[in-house]
């Protein structure tokens, strides 16, 4: 093998505190291209040879050689392997126009909905709402594209079912048997992601002016679909127990909601699950007011213990359950599901159909796939393990600033921190401010019914381990972690429950 003294790859094996080892080797590589040790034409050792002189897999040698040459670095020639690409150099051309220098997007709903999935550019994402790639399924990924490569083109080449891949909704009827469901096949309907279940389900089961239970704070994109199809928006304190049964009971009767929807574990953004008690009484309310209850459970395997499923407890009757694997998995894979009644389920595959024909087969083979893998258990937990880490870590860090938190669930992404009682800025200049030293924060206003600038901002604990955050934070909210002492919250008392017409 070519002896490569100047490559620094060290491997560390310790998944919660260093990145992958694929990215490891692809970092070393760089590394060593930048600093031109690696001149373009040399010529690199085999995936076997590499993967035996630095003690890793094949599998971990060739993931990062392919993403080497995708991205340009490398180049693979047949017969010859992989040599250094030959790359342009540094200096720009004089007649090549000057970079133009970055300029921080300004935030708001359109922006969180849509421009801010396309937006790499904000090196710290505290606010964003998915896992960090190197904490994500990646070997239950490649297994699962490496399946649907396998797989003969003329039996992925028509649409699929309208109700969605076969096995994968088998494996999840035996799953929802697990939490007290017991399915079959037929009360399972694949959807792309919870986003589009829940889409689905206002479609199906509501009309223009119905008004609609929502959690208070509450999941922005509902608050957008709500929008859209013309519904009222009938807003519930949340609190750590779940919604606020006195205010649910007064707005049922005010606003004769046709549904409520409800994040049963985690809520996003408090993340704070409802307990088995709040859990009757909202399924008592519903029954009582003759109400939907949409159920959106996307985050239950990132919560350890037993909580509480609403549509377990209602026997699938008013029940409509939604979850997906944008959690665990990964969020580019867009598979979801949901599981109702079988005949709620045959009505939302023909609105599936008519809105949008059928979900990407391709995509629901490679979560069945990686579902298989003996590893996923494993992975599942250790995500749970290093979220706990990162929740100590991150309500530690907000104590010491003088920012509360509606509740320390200790699992999940989301922490909801308020900013210190009669702090200023607002939470929504708080966040521009942010944007323009490449930080992302979620201002409360993203997650309330009417928009409100409250001030309360979204965190995802895996993205805010990172100082430049906390020296913002630092600087921006009134005080420092010097001169702050242990301040009593203020009270927290949510608002009561309000209607508002959505518009479109």
């Amino acid at each position: 093998m070519a002896d490569l003294p100047f490559l620094d790859f060290r491997p560390l094996r310790d998944r919660a505190q260093a990145p992958t080892l694929v990215q490891q080797l692809i970092d070393a590589v760089v590394r060593a291209i930048e600093a031109r040790a690696l001149a373009p034409g040399m010529s690199l050792p085999s995936v076997r040879e590499f993967a035996r002189a630095y003690d890793v897999s094949t599998f971990t040698v060739a993931s990062a050689y392919g993403r080497l040459v995708a991205q340009g670095w490398l180049q693979a020639r047949p017969g010859s392997g992989y040599r250094v690409a030959a790359r342009a150099p540094a200096v720009a051309s004089a007649a090549a126009p000057a970079p133009q220098a970055w300029k921080p997007p300004t935030p708001g709903a359109e922006w969180l909905l849509s421009d801010v999935f396309a937006d790499h550019s904000i090196p710290v994402k505290s606010g964003c709402g998915w896992l960090p790639g190197e904490w994500l399924n990646e070997a239950g990924l490649h297994l699962g594209l490496r399946h649907v490569a396998r797989v003969p083109g003329g039996r992925i080449a028509g649409y699929g079912h309208p109700y969605g891949y076969v096995p994968l909704r088998e494996a999840i009827a035996t799953h929802a048997a697990s939490l007290g469901m017991p399915v079959d096949t037929g009360q399972v309907l694949l959807t792309q992601g919870v986003t589009h279940g829940l889409d689905l389900a206002i479609r199906t089961l509501l009309r223009p002016g119905d008004a609609v239970v929502v959690e208070q704070p509450c999941y922005a994109n509902l608050l957008a679909l709500l929008r859209l199809a013309g519904l009222r928006a009938v807003a519930v304190p949340r609190t750590v127990d779940g919604l606020d049964i006195g205010e649910l009971e007064r707005a049922a009767q005010a606003h004769r909601p046709r549904a409520m929807i409800v994040n049963t574990v985690l809520q996003n953004p408090t993340g704070t699950s409802l307990t088995m008690a709040n859990a009757y009484q909202v399924l008592r309310i519903a029954e009582q007011h003759d109400c939907w209850v949409i159920e959106d459970d996307i985050s239950r395997e990132l919560a350890p213990g037993v909580a509480p499923v609403l549509a377990a407890l209602d026997g699938l009757r008013r029940v409509i359950y939604l979850s997906g694997y944008s959690k665990v998995i990964s969020p580019s894979v867009r598979v979801g599901y949901a599981i109702a009644h079988p005949d709620i389920v045959r009505d939302m595959a023909r609105t599936k159909m008519a809105v949008g024909l059928t979900s990407p087969e391709i995509m629901e083979r490679v979560v069945h796939e990686a579902l298989r893998d003996s590893r996923y258990r494993a992975h599942v937990a250790g995500l749970r393990e290093r979220l706990a880490l990162a929740h100590e870590t991150v309500a530690r860090r907000l104590a010491e600033l003088g920012m509360t938190v509606h509740a320390e669930p200790r699992a999940g992404l989301f922490l909801w921190a308020r900013l210190p009682h009669g702090g200023e800025p607002g939470a929504n200049a708080l966040a521009q401010r942010a944007l323009r030293d490449g930080i992302w924060l979620a201002p409360g206003s993203y997650f309330d019914a009417e928009q409100r600038d409250i001030p309360w901002i979204r965190l995802n604990v895996a993205y805010s381990d990172d100082e430049r955050l906390w020296r913002f934070l630092d600087a921006q909210v009134p005080g420092s972690p010097a001169r702050y002492t242990a301040v009593q919250a203020p009270d927290q008392a949510p608002d009561q429950a309000r209607s508002y017409t959505t518009k479109s």
